[in-house]
């Protein structure tokens, strides 16, 4: 492999707000349309990817599209591991690759709806060019509202066109990491809605539909998680496609680091 870098964007070739509550309760978007999906790879060791991160927060803040941290793995031979990523985050972000029809990966890298990328920094970038796909069909046109309810999570899915899978992404709502090697070194940076677990838990068929989940999955040692439902139709049973629909819940208590 070949490894390059740029002063924003670090590339690898390859050959392929919603409110939480406190006491294990839970907070949910209550139906609210959101203005698309936000999905970051990012590493806690590259210099380029602190900005993206930060927009990433801004993006969260704001409140207007569901937005996800996906620490990938590949730059840890640069001297840090970094103690947030996974294989399946960088798997995931390969599966982009293929279906965006690129030769290579990058951080900071956004995927915007499972359509198109950017750099992650552009955070102007990055809203413009999510009201340009609402505006020519791209957007988040099934809605999706998740709730907890009990000892369940129930997770309904509107009609629409087409087919999709149910994909429902666990992620760590915040988390400050002190990066004591590599490019990063001596910094401390704040990482929100870190992916922890991605798991696809059914099918929509263009019918109405609802699906439920053990509030468990939230709550049981885990006051600082949240998830997210993403509708996503596939390319192929590895390849993941457009973001048609998304909601999130959290669980804990809401508030700074």
């Amino acid at each position: 492999m070949t490894f390059a870098s740029t002063p924003m964007i670090r590339r690898l070739a390859l050959t392929i707000g919603l409110l939480g509550a406190v006491g294990g309760t839970a907070a949910a978007d209550n139906g609210k349309a959101f203005k698309g999906v936000v999905e970051l790879f990012t590493s806690q060791g590259c210099s380029s990817c602190p900005p993206a991160d930060a927009a990433l927060k801004k993006l969260i803040d704001e409140g207007d599209v569901v937005a996800l941290a996906y620490h990938v793995d590949y730059w840890n031979y640069l001297g840090w591991t970094d103690t947030l990523a996974t294989k399946e985050n960088t798997e995931r972000q390969y599966a982009y690759a293929r279906m965006l029809g690129r030769s290579g990966v990058y951080t900071p890298q956004v995927v915007l709806n499972g359509r198109d990328h950017m750099n992650g920094s552009d955070l102007q970038a990055i809203k413009t060019r999510l009201t340009t796909m609402s505006a020519s069909g791209g957007g988040l046109a099934v809605p999706v509202d998740a709730s907890m309810g009990g000892e369940e999570i129930s997770i309904k899915v509107g009609a629409g066109e087409g087919k999709a899978n149910v994909v429902v992404v666990y992620f760590d709502r915040a988390r400050e990491v002190k990066v004591e090697r590599g490019e990063n070194k001596g910094k401390e940076i704040a990482y929100w809605h870190a992916v922890k677990d991605i798991q696809t838990i059914g099918m929509w068929d263009g019918k109405p539909a609802q699906f439920t989940l053990p509030a468990s999955v939230l709550i049981e040692g885990r006051g600082n998680s949240g998830c997210a439902i993403l509708l996503q139709s596939m390319k192929d049973a590895e390849t993941p496609g457009p973001i048609i629909g998304a909601a999130t819940l959290l669980a804990g208590p809401q508030g700074k680091l």
